[in-house]
């Protein structure tokens, strides 16, 4: 396969800590260009992971008329995924787009729409599809071991206290859409959704804040519960008031099964579980799962297959979030209000 030359649009931390070194570790990615608000940044990261090309924001029209890209990997704060997915896609350049794909599902649907109507693809960022561990864990529930799945039990958590190194823009509900629930508690949704093949109806949820003068504007943490056509009931929690760990535990019928941890990237993963009485485990060391990412997403351009978790599964993501928030904020469960796609599950 001709490798796919892509240009990475905001240098934050994930681009520098796991976005821009996957592509030494991609078999069908190129890096071709780098975009940042800050010049002298986007020239030193440029040499530093081999791009040829270094743009301003400003530049981005230049970055988008240059034919060596044909793919933007669009890493900016989520208040601002609308607007460099669609310039993009009506310069007709594919977008891989971090999650959460935007911080309402009126811009998801716009951004969903451009694409569409460009035809051009449109990828939500989730490596948690291509990553071993979790690809073994689905296999076991589509396969029937488990049975009819009950429950799931999630949980995404990271630290974040006051004077730590956190970006400021996280705090602003405006450009980051919320707090550690549009952060972490998507992985929690959308890898539950992904694992049982199924969308929830119904979101209960309750918030809180313990530091309130850090926390003005989005919350510290959240407890949620979905409910599935099928019955399933998923209890998740997603906060910023305790160390990193994360794990998606589901009991079936016939068994039940783990994986911790689940989505940080840094760590060994375990998989767990007991089936008819009989215990397994396997561990899965970890890899450079954003390199897989972009392998994926590079094989759906040249093969012209639509990618899988397209935009319309961030754009689900994203309207299961607001009904979180909604319910959250009214005290009582809430029907969840999906955008009217023609499109089913796991289609764009």
């Amino acid at each position: 396969m001709k490798q796919v030359g892509y240009a990475v649009v905001g240098l934050g931390a994930i681009s520098q800590q796991a976005v821009l070194p996957a592509f030494a570790h991609s078999k069908n990615a190129r890096l071709i260009a780098v975009v940042s608000g800050d010049k002298a940044k986007a020239k030193q990261l440029a040499e530093q992971f081999r791009a040829t090309n270094h743009y301003t924001y400003d530049e981005y029209a230049g970055c988008l008329k240059n034919p060596e890209v044909e793919a933007v990997y669009v890493a900016t704060p989520p208040g601002a995924h609308e607007k460099y997915t669609v310039q993009a896609a009506r310069a007709k350049k594919h977008v891989l787009c971090e999650k959460p794909l935007a911080t309402t599902v009126d811009a998801c649907r716009r951004m969903v729409q451009v694409c569409r109507d460009n035809s051009i693809q449109f990828m939500t960022a989730y490596r948690k599809y291509f990553e071993p561990g979790s690809v073994a864990l689905k296999k076991i529930i589509s396969s029937g071991q488990l049975g009819r799945i009950d429950i799931i039990h999630t949980a995404f958590t990271e630290f974040r206290p006051a004077g730590d190194s956190s970006p400021e823009w996280l705090f602003k509900r405006k450009v980051s859409g919320g707090g550690p629930w549009m952060d972490l508690g998507v992985y929690c949704v959308n890898t539950s959704r992904w694992l049982v093949d199924e969308d929830p109806v119904e979101a209960a949820a309750a918030s809180w804040t313990r530091d309130r003068k850090r926390f003005k504007e989005v919350e510290e943490g959240v407890a949620f519960r979905l409910n599935f056509p099928s019955g399933l009931v998923l209890q998740g929690t997603a906060s910023w008031g305790s160390v990193l760990t994360s794990f998606v535990q589901l009991h079936g019928e016939k068994g039940w099964a783990s994986l911790s941890p689940a989505f940080a990237f840094e760590d060994d993963r375990r998989l767990t579980g007991k089936i008819a009485g009989k215990w397994f485990g396997e561990e899965f060391n970890a890899m450079d799962e954003f390199a897989l990412e972009l392998d994926a997403f590079a094989g759906c351009i040249r093969e012209n297959r639509q990618p899988e978790p397209s935009g319309v599964q961030g754009m689900r993501d994203v309207a299961i979030i607001e009904a979180i928030y909604r319910a959250a904020k009214l005290g009582r469960p809430v029907a969840i209000r999906y955008p009217n796609e023609k499109s089913k599950r796991r289609k764009s």
